[in-house]
C-alpha cells in the first residue's frame, strides 16, 4: 500500500492519502466498460424524458398523442423527446395505421427506471 500524508480537515475525505495498489490495478482497466453508459443517464437526466420513460413503465405502450397529454406538451415536443429516447436505444416505436406507438426498448430500461424511482423515494438517505 502506498501512503502519503496530507493535512486535510474535510470530513468527507481520508485523513491520510493511501491506496491499495492491487485493488487499483484490478479495477482501473475495467472502468473502460462504462464508456457509452453516460449517454443513458444523460438522456434520462432530462425531466421530460424521464417522465415519458416512467409513463412507459406504467403503460407498456403509448401513442405520441397520449404521451403529449400525459406530460402536458404538444405532440411535436412529445415526438421530439420520444425520438431522442429511441435514438438512445431506450425506446422503440411501431406505426399502427395513422398512429405511432412507443414502448421501452427492453426490460433493462424498465428496471433502471424502477430502481431509480425506488431509490429516490427511500425514507433513509444516509450519506
Amino acid at each position: 500500500m502506498s501512503k502519503v500524508n496530507h493535512a486535510d480537515n474535510d470530513k468527507q475525505t481520508c485523513d491520510i492519502y493511501c491506496y491499495d495498489e492491487e485493488i487499483v490495478n484490478d479495477v482501473k482497466p475495467k472502468i473502460k466498460q462504462v464508456d457509452g453508459v453516460e449517454q443513458i443517464f444523460k438522456a434520462l437526466a432530462d425531466s421530460t424524458r424521464l417522465k415519458i420513460a416512467y409513463a412507459l413503465t406504467i403503460e407498456k405502450e403509448l401513442c405520441v398523442c397520449d404521451v403529449a397529454h400525459i406530460i402536458g406538451a404538444t405532440t411535436a415536443t412529445a415526438s421530439h423527446h420520444l425520438r431522442l429516447l429511441k435514438n438512445m436505444d431506450l425506446a422503440k416505436s411501431q406505426r399502427k395505421g395513422k398512429q405511432v406507438f412507443y414502448s421501452l426498448k427492453d426490460d433493462h430500461v424498465r428496471q433502471l427506471i424502477y430502481i431509480a424511482m425506488v431509490h429516490a423515494h427511500e425514507e433513509d438517505h444516509d450519506v
